[in-house]
C-alpha cells in the first residue's frame, strides 16, 4: 500500500507500508549524508560539527558481554539505553537544523532520525505509522527495524531468548523523538529478532498515554536511583503527566519543584551524588547560577542517612556583614541592642541534619575565618555567649564562581576552600545537557498549566526549535520562567509559540536560523520573514518581468545554487522532488525532470 499524507487531517503524518519493506518512502538522504566528514589525517571524523567514530560490530558485542557479565543483564541494559537516548538527543538537534525550517512536512522532518540510524550503521528502518496531532500533542510511531546490530552481536552470544535486545536502538528513538516532540516520548519494543521474530517492531508514545511505563522508565535513569522507588519522583521527572485532578500541592513554588533530566551530563551528577550520599563528607556543588544546585542538595539530603533530620538553606550572599554571624551561629539575650531573646542560628537548626550554603564564593574574608573555625572544630557559639556548643552537620556548599582562582586573587581563604573541597561536583550547564529540555519543559508545562488553571496544548514546533537554538545563560531557572511566561501569554488550550516566549530580548543562536540560497543566515520570526518577502515583491513588481520567466529562472537557479543536489533544491523552495519535475517538465527540461521523478 502506497504511503499517503492528508494535508487537511490535524494529524500531519505518513501512514502506510512500502512495497519493499525497505524504506522506499523515506526523503532523500543526500542533506545528511553530504554532512558526513573525514580527514583521516587529524583522525577525525565528523557528522556536522559533532564527532564521530567508527567502531566494529564485535567490539560492541565484547562491551555488552562484559556489561553483562560485571552489572547483570538489567544493569548493562540500563546503561546501553542511556547512551542511545544522549546519541538521540544529539540526533535530534541536527534534524533541527536540517529540516526544521518548515519546507517539510512532518514525517520528512522526523525520519531524520532513521535516516541517521541507517546512516551511522545501526539498523534499516521501515516507518509504517507516524501520526502527529500539532493541536493536542499526540504522537504515536510504528517502525520496522531490519538487521539490527545490536540483535546480530546479542543473538552471537546469547542466541534466542525471551527478552528483547535492542536497548541502545530504544534509547535513541525515545531520546530523538523526545526533543522532536518537546516532550517525553517512550518506544518500546513489542517485537524482536532476539526473540525469533524476522523484524523488530517498535512503537512510540507520550509517556503519559503508557499505562504501565515505569518499567520502561526506570532504564533511563540513573541505576543507583532507579533502585530507589521513593525517589523516583523528585529525581527523574519522566513519569506520566499530573491530571488536572491533581494539582500540585499548594504553598509556595519551591515545594513542588522537581529535579528532572534524562541527559548523561544529568546522569553523571546524579551518580556523584548517590555515591556520596551515604557517607558525611562535605559536598561542594559548583556550577553557574540556575543550574539547579539547591535542588541537587535537596535531593542529596533526601536519600541520605540524615533525610529526618532538618535540611537548613542559607543563601550567603542575601546575609549583610554584619548579621552573619548571628545568622548562622545564634545570639544570646543582650548580645546587642535589639537582642530581646536568645535564639539559635543555622548551624543549630540544622543540627543532626543538612546545611547548604549558596553562593559561598561571597562571604567576606571575615567571615570565611569564623566559619572555618566552625567547620574545623565542630562546634559553634553564639553571639554574646560563653560556651561553646557541639553541632554534628552535614555541610553542602555551592558557589558558581571559580574558587580556585579566588584563592589565587586573595579573595577566599585557601585553607577554607581545601575545608571544602572534600567532594566536588560540577554540575553542567543546560546548553550542555540539551537532552533534559524535553522532560523539562513536559514538567514546568504541566505544572504551571496547573497552578495558574490554564489548560495549554503545548509547544508548537517553532518554538521548541526556537527553544533548543537558544544558549539558556540563565540555565534551568530561566527555562523555568519562560515557560511560566509562555503559559499566561498563551490563549486557553493553544500552543506554546516563538512570541510568548522569547519576550524580553532573548536572541536566539543563528545556527538554526532558516539558510538561503545565497548561504547567508535569516531571522525565522514570522515578522521578519514576511518583511523580507515584501521587499522582494517590490522588486520583482518593479522589474515588470513576465511569471513565468520569473518562475523558470527561480527554479533553475535553485539547482544551480544546490550544485545540482535536487533534493536540497526542491526543498529550498518548499517543494517536493515531484512538485519540482512537474515544473520544471512544464519548461521543456525533460531530463532533469526525470531525474528527480526518478
Amino acid at each position: 500500500m502506497a504511503p499517503t499524507v492528508d494535508q487537511t487531517d490535524p494529524v500531519i503524518g505518513r501512514i502506510g507500508r512500502t512495497s519493499t519493506g525497505r524504506g522506499d518512502t523515506l526523503p532523500s538522504i543526500d542533506d545528511l549524508a553530504a554532512r558526513i566528514r573525514f580527514c583521516p589525517k587529524a583522525g577525525r571524523i565528523w557528522l556536522d560539527d559533532s564527532r564521530m567514530i567508527l567502531l566494529h560490530v564485535h567490539a560492541l558485542g565484547a562491551l555488552r558481554n562484559e556489561l553483562i557479565e560485571t552489572v547483570g543483564m538489567q544493569g548493562a541494559r540500563a546503561l546501553l539505553t542511556r547512551m542511545g537516548y544522549a546519541s538521540g538527543a544529539q540526533d535530534a538537534e541536527l534534524a533541527i537544523k536540517v529540516r526544521g525550517g518548515g519546507a517539510c512536512d512532518f514525517f520528512d522532518f522526523f525520519t531524520v532520525g532513521p535516516q541517521l540510524h541507517m546512516l551511522e550503521g545501526i539498523v534499516t528502518v521501515e516507518p509504517l505509522r507516524i501520526e502527529r496531532d500539532v493541536k493536542t500533542g499526540h504522537f504515536y510511531g510504528e517502525l520496522l527495524w531490519h538487521d539490527s546490530s545490536e540483535d546480530e552481536v546479542h543473538i552471537a552470544s546469547h542466541g534466542i531468548g525471551t527478552e528483547s535486545a535492542c536497548w541502545m536502538q530504544i534509547g535513541y528513538a525515545s531520546g530523538y523523538t523526545s526533543v522532536i516532540m518537546g516532550r517525553p516520548v517512550l518506544f518500546r519494543e513489542v517485537e524482536c529478532r532476539a526473540t525469533g521474530h524476522s523484524a523488530c517492531r517498535i512503537i512510540g508514545k507520550p509517556v503519559a498515554d503508557w499505562s504501565d511505563a515505569d518499567d520502561d522508565i526506570r532504564y533511563l535513569q540513573p541505576h543507583a536511583f532507579a533502585n530507589k522507588a521513593d525517589q523516583r519522583r523528585i529525581v527523574v521527572g519522566l513519569t506520566p503527566d499530573r491530571t488536572p485532578e491533581a494539582p500540585p500541592p499548594a504553598g509556595p513554588l519551591s515545594a513542588t519543584r522537581q529535579l528532572v533530566g534524562a541527559s548523561a551530563g544529568f546522569n553523571v551528577v546524579c551518580h556523584m551524588i548517590e555515591k556520596v550520599a551515604g557517607t558525611s563528607a562535605t559536598v561542594l556543588l559548583l556550577g553557574e547560577s540556575g543550574v539547579g544546585k539547591e535542588m541537587f542538595a535537596q535531593t542529596l539530603h533526601a536519600i541520605s542517612g540524615r533525610a529526618d533530620r532538618p535540611f537548613v538553606a542559607v543563601n550567603c550572599a542575601a546575609i549583610p556583614e554584619n548579621l552573619l554571624e548571628s545568622e548562622l551561629f545564634g545570639v544570646e539575650k543582650g548580645a546587642y541592642t535589639g537582642a530581646v531573646a536568645s535564639r539559635p542560628g543555622r548551624f543549630e537548626r540544622a543540627d543532626g541534619g543538612t546545611l547548604f550554603l549558596d553562593e559561598i564564593g561571597t562571604l567576606s574574608l571575615s567571615a570565611q575565618g569564623k566559619l572555618l573555625r566552625a567547620l574545623q572544630e565542630g562546634e559553634i557559639e553564639r553571639v554574646g555567649d560563653v560556651k561553646a556548643r557541639r553541632v554534628d552537620v552535614r555541610l553542602v556548599a555551592a558557589t558558581n564562581v571559580d574558587l580556585r582562582d579566588s584563592v589565587a586573587r586573595g579573595r577566599f581563604r585557601e585553607d577554607l576552600f581545601y575545608r571544602l573541597n572534600v567532594f566536588p561536583v560540577v554540575i553542567p550547564p543546560l546548553r550542555d545537557r540539551r537532552a533534559d529540555i524535553p522532560v523539562l519543559l513536559n514538567h514546568f508545562l504541566q505544572l504551571f498549566a496547573a497552578r495558574h488553571g490554564k489548560p495549554v496544548a503545548g509547544f508548537t514546533q517553532r518554538a521548541i526549535t526556537g527553544l533548543y537554538a537558544y544558549g539558556w545563560p540563565g540555565n534551568v531557572r530561566e527555562l523555568e520562567n519562560m515557560v511560566e511566561r509562555g503559559v499566561i501569554l498563551v490563549p486557553a488550550d493553544g500552543q506554546i509559540d516563538l512570541c510568548h516566549l522569547f519576550t524580553s530580548g532573548e536572541r536566539v543562536d543563528p545556527y538554526v536560523m532558516e539558510m538561503g540560497a545565497d548561504g547567508r543566515l535569516s531571522d525565522m520570526s514570522p515578522d521578519s520573514r514576511q518583511g523580507r518577502v515584501t521587499d522582494v515583491v517590490d522588486q520583482v513588481l518593479q522589474s515588470r518581468t513576465p511569471l513565468d520567466e520569473l518562475e523558470e529562472c527561480l527554479l533553475r537557479a535553485a539547482v544551480e545554487r544546490a550544485g545540482g543536489n535536487l533534493s536540497e533544491a526542491a526543498r529550498a523552495l518548499g517543494l517536493t522532488r515531484a512538485q519540482l519535475a512537474y515544473r520544471m517538465k512544464k519548461f521543456g527540461d525533460g531530463d532533469l525532470a526525470a531525474g528527480l521523478q526518478g
